[in-house]
């Protein structure tokens, strides 16, 4: 028994080695990336977005504000106080719905991380949270713009208070990293652990039978459910998508799984929860579901 578990310990220390090593760098440059945007950008980036909804008007202005969202630094807890503070100053709510929405699905990290998965899913990845940005922005001016109705409800959010009040950018620049390790370093190693039990308890076949491209329009719904109890972290998951990827999982499915994924995090779905209200929260969670399966399917047939 005691040489059985020595085994199983090596397979699985050996397959966690190699996913660690292929995607260590990424997670690193991810982070720094992250706290660089933070650090010298975020203020910029901001100013821009309150700019842009003042002056654009129409598909211009959503593609602007999904653009913004996507470089914005901030998560979930930190971008909806940003969009509460933008409302207050005038921001239209369609123009806030696009810039949120792009944000919830990717930042600077991220895309960093997202690089392991090679460059097409890379833009699969930027192209699908852009127009979903888009996409969500046009159907809040659509429905409530458009009828001088609300979609959002900010009365809870103060602005924003930020932590990087030290005078001296590179201090600022050392903390942001260190806070980046401190949070997604457990979900990282996470996640590399379950892709070693995954590569060596889940025969690959049984993945490509129920997330390939023969299992199409099945497999993409198959992978944007299990989005939802999966998506915990953008890091942890990238080892799991690559393992799952090289079983058998199609794009199209992976394109689904990144939708759904950080779109309906457990964490994300509470502070949207309060700003939306049950109503406009089951059409968000509509949306989302609707548009990954479009968006895996499209890229399943592009592939």
């Amino acid at each position: 028994m005691l040489d059985i578990l020595q085994r199983e310990a090596i397979y699985l220390w050996y397959y966690a080695d190699l996913q660690f090593r292929q995607i260590f760098w990424y997670w690193v440059l991810g982070m720094l990336l992250g706290s660089a945007v933070s650090v010298f950008a975020k203020g910029w980036i901001h100013d821009a977005a309150v700019k842009a909804g003042q002056r654009m008007p129409g598909w211009l202005g959503l593609a602007t504000a999904s653009a913004l969202g996507i470089v914005s630094p901030l998560c979930m807890y930190g971008t909806i106080p940003v969009c509460a503070a933008f409302s207050r100053k005038g921001l239209r709510e369609d123009f806030l719905a696009a810039f949120m929405m792009s944000s919830i699905l990717l930042n600077p990290q991220l895309i960093v991380y997202s690089a392991a998965l090679g460059c097409f899913l890379l833009t699969v990845r930027i192209a699908s949270a852009f127009l979903c940005g888009i996409a969500a922005g046009a159907l809040v001016r659509l429905c409530f713009t458009s009828r001088n109705k609300s979609y959002f409800s900010f009365g809870v959010f103060d602005a924003p208070c930020s932590r990087d009040t030290d005078a001296c950018l590179w201090r600022r620049l050392l903390f942001n990293f260190g806070r980046n390790l401190k949070a997604t370093a457990p979900w990282f190693l996470l996640g590399i652990l379950l892709s070693a039990l995954f590569q060596r308890y889940v025969p690959a076949e049984a993945m490509s039978r129920l997330f390939g491209k023969s299992n199409e329009g099945f497999g993409v719904l198959m992978a944007a459910t299990i989005g939802v109890p999966l998506y915990v972290c953008g890091g942890g998951t990238i080892p799991l998508m690559l393992q799952w990827l090289a079983d058998g999982m199609s794009n199209g499915s992976a394109a689904a799984f990144m939708i759904t994924g950080p779109a309906t995090k457990i964490t994300n779905l509470g502070a949207l929860k309060i700003v939306l209200g049950v109503k406009n929260f089951a059409l968000y969670l509509l949306f989302v579901l609707l548009f990954s399966l479009l968006t895996g399917i499209i890229v399943n047939i592009l592939d």
